[in-house]
């Protein structure tokens, strides 16, 4: 499974987790068989691009988007594209994939979006 985390740079594991995953700099990527780490440039609308944040991260073959939050419209959007959200993730990567191991991560639905 490869997990997808907002990002502020390309730190990799040590990079923080951006508040907002439509305006973070990179998406990092974990890919939890292998262990690889990579990331991607975040070229979504927010940033000047013309697709949207979740288009952008499926784009990277991500198939679990962890964040800090999202709005309804972005989970049923990643939902559509069969990308599953955890919301309430914070500090480093490192630290969200030892949240979501230790099973303290619940996938979200629309009605967990932030209502903006």
């Amino acid at each position: 499974m490869k997990l997808c985390f907002p990002t502020y740079g390309t730190a990799g594991l040590d990079e923080n987790v951006h508040p907002h995953f439509g305006k973070s700099a990179t998406y990092t990527i974990y890919d939890t068989e292998t262990g690889e780490v990579s990331w991607v440039e975040n070229t979504s609308n927010h940033m000047g691009g013309t697709a949207l944040p979740p288009v952008v991260v499926k784009a990277a073959g991500a198939d679990a988007m962890l964040c800090s939050g999202c709005g309804s419209k972005a989970i049923s959007l990643f939902d559509d594209l069969g990308i599953v959200v955890y919301l309430g993730v914070g500090g480093s990567v490192s630290e969200a994939i030892d949240a979501y191991n230790d099973g303290k991560l619940v996938a979200a639905n629309p009605t967990d979006g932030c209502q903006h």
